[in-house]
C-alpha cells in the first residue's frame, strides 16, 4: 500500500493584537521543569471524513491565535553561560507541517495503531507508521521548535492532527489545555464567530513560573528529592534490554467493567484507582512475582500538584506542576489483597504528596541552584529499553479531553497513544469509542505482555 506523503513545512509566528507581555523574556526553568523529561511527546488525533472539515488555513489561523496566549509555545529552549536552561519567550514560532498522503486514513491507523503485541516484527513497524504521524523530534532541543504540528489530509478526506511539544515546557495538562482553545477558536471560526470574542471569552492562562516554586527563607527541603525525582546515589536501578523486546499493548476496559472493579473495591474510590489496582495485581502475576511473594514492588504514579501546593496554584497555569507518588506493597501481599486494599495504599501514597512535599520540593530546588555554579539536576527518567520490573509507573490522562478536541466537525475518532520504550510503563486513557470506558497503553516485555493480554480480564 502506498503511504508516501507529499509535505511542505513551515515556521509560523502567532498573531497579536498587541505584544504580549512577556515578549523577549529569558524565563528560567523551574525545578518542576526540570524534573520532567528532557524529550518531546508525541500525541495523535484523528478525524473522521465530513462533510465540511475546516481546511488547513482555518487550522493554521486558529492555532497561531491560540499560541498568541500562550508565548513559551513560540518560544525557543536555551542555556546561560553556566549551562542552566531557560525559555526563550522570543516569538521565533511554531512548526506546521501539512502532508497529503495517497492511501485512505482507516489503512494507516490500523499500520500505526495495530495489535502490536502480535509480533516484535509489527510491533517495530507498527511505531515506524506511527512516528510519520507527526513532525520528527529534533536532534537538538536547544533552538528547535517547542511545539511542532503535522495536518495529514487522506484521500478519503480523513484528516490525522499530529502534534509534538517539549515535556520541560508544558505537562499534560497545560497542553490539554491549550488544545482545548485552539479547537473553540478553530469552531468558532467556522461558525462565523469573531476569534477575539472566543479569545476574551475564555480565561487566560496563568503565566508567572516563579510564582509557582517560591522557597522558604532559608530553604528548608526535608525529603530526600536527589534519589527520587531526580537521579542520585539511592536512585533504583533497573536491567536493560534492546528495545524491540518490549512490546506495547492496547487494552480497552468498558463502563461496565470499570463498574464492576469500583463495586469489588467497596467503597468510593475513583475510575483511576480501581483501574491501577487492577492492572498493579495483574501485571504482577504476569511478570510471575508470585514465585517471589516477599519482594517489594512499587509503582510512580504522576500527581497534578497545582491544587495540593500551598497556596494553590491556578488550574490555567501553563508549564509543569507534577510530582511523583510512590505505592509499595510486597508482591504476596499484593496479589493476596482485596481491591479495596490495593485502593488504600494508593490513595495514602497520592495523599503523601502534600503542601509540606511540595515545599520540600521546591526549597531543594533552590538548595541545587545556590551550590557553587548551581548543580546540574538530572531527571530521573529511564532509558529506552529499561525494564521497570518489579516496578511499574502511570500517567492518568482521564483528566484530560485530547479525545474531545473538537475542531468544527466532531471530536476525533481515535487517539493513538506514544510508543512506549519502558517495560512496567503505562497510560490511561478515556476511550474515543465507549463511553465511560477507559484505554490502557502500556509495554511489557515478550513472555510477560502474552501472559498479561491473556489475564488482564479476569476478577480473579
Amino acid at each position: 500500500m502506498e503511504t508516501t506523503a507529499t509535505c511542505t513545512a513551515m515556521m509560523l509566528k502567532p498573531v497579536y493584537s498587541s505584544p504580549h507581555p512577556l515578549a523577549g523574556q529569558k524565563v528560567p526553568l523551574t525545578v518542576f521543569d526540570r524534573a520532567g523529561f528532557d524529550d518531546f511527546v508525541p500525541t495523535v488525533l484523528a478525524y473522521h471524513p465530513s462533510p465540511s472539515p475546516p481546511g488547513n488555513e482555518a487550522l493554521k489561523a486558529g492555532l497561531l491565535r491560540a499560541v498568541a496566549a500562550y508565548p513559551h509555545l513560540s518560544g525557543r529552549l536555551a542555556a546561560d553561560d553556566q549551562g542552566r536552561r531557560f525559555l526563550h519567550l522570543n516569538d521565533h514560532g511554531v512548526l506546521v507541517v501539512e502532508a497529503t498522503v495517497p492511501a485512505n486514513m482507516a489503512a494507516v491507523l490500523a499500520l500505526a495503531g495495530g495489535e502490536r503485541w502480535r509480533g516484535v516484527t509489527a510491533a517495530a513497524a507498527a511505531h515506524d507508521h506511527f512516528r510519520e504521524l507527526y513532525p520528527p523530534p529534533p536532534e537538538e532541543n536547544a533552538g528547535a521548535a517547542v511545539l511542532q504540528v503535522k495536518l495529514s489530509r487522506f484521500k478519503c478526506g480523513g484528516l490525522i492532527v499530529g502534534i509534538i511539544s517539549h515535556h520541560q515546557v508544558a505537562d499534560g495538562h497545560s497542553m490539554s489545555s491549550f488544545l482545548a482553545r485552539w479547537a473553540a477558536i478553530v469552531r468558532a471560526a467556522g461558525g462565523g464567530k469573531k476569534a477575539d470574542d472566543v479569545c476574551a471569552a475564555a480565561p487566560p492562562p496563568f503565566l508567572d513560573r516563579a510564582a509557582t516554586a517560591v522557597p522558604r527563607h532559608p530553604p528548608a527541603p526535608v525529603f530526600d528529592h536527589r534519589s527520587v525525582e531526580f537521579k542520585g546515589d539511592g536512585s533504583r536501578s533497573y536491567a536493560v534490554v534492546p528495545m524491540d523486546k518490549i512490546k506495547n499493548l492496547k487494552v480497552s476496559f468498558t463502563a461496565e467493567f470499570v463498574a464492576e472493579l469500583k463495586a469489588r473495591v467497596a467503597a468510593r474510590c475513583s475510575t483511576f484507582q480501581c483501574i491501577l489496582a487492577h492492572v498493579w495485581k495483574k501485571v504482577t502475576a504476569a511478570r510471575g512475582l508470585q514465585l517471589h511473594p516477599e519482594e517489594f514492588t512499587q509503582v510512580k504514579v504522576a500527581v497534578n500538584c497545582r491544587s495540593r501546593a500551598k497556596p494553590p496554584v491556578p488550574a490555567g497555569f501553563f508549564g509543569n506542576m507534577v510530582l511523583w507518588a510512590f505505592p509499595r506493597l510486597r508482591v504476596g501481599d499484593l496479589l493476596s489483597s482485596s481491591y479495596g486494599g490495593v485502593v488504600s495504599a494508593i490513595r495514602d501514597a497520592v495523599a503523601r504528596v502534600d503542601g509540606k512535599y511540595i515545599q520540600s520540593f521546591i526549597d531543594f530546588g533552590a538548595v541545587a541552584d545556590t551550590t557553587s555554579g548551581g548543580e546540574m539536576l538530572a531527571a530521573a527518567a529511564p532509558a529506552g529499553g529499561t525494564v521497570m520490573c518489579p516496578d511499574l509507573e502511570v500517567d492518568s490522562w482521564l483528566g484530560f479531553q485530547f479525545h474531545q478536541t473538537d475542531l468544527g466537525a466532531g471530536p476525533s475518532c481515535t487517539f493513538l497513544a506514544p510508543g512506549l520504550p519502558l517495560d512496567g510503563l503505562m497510560i490511561f486513557v478515556p476511550s474515543a469509542t465507549a463511553k465511560g470506558g477507559v484505554d490502557l497503553f502500556i509495554g511489557l516485555v515478550e513472555g510477560h505482555a502474552e501472559v498479561f493480554s491473556k489475564i488482564c480480564y479476569s476478577l480473579g
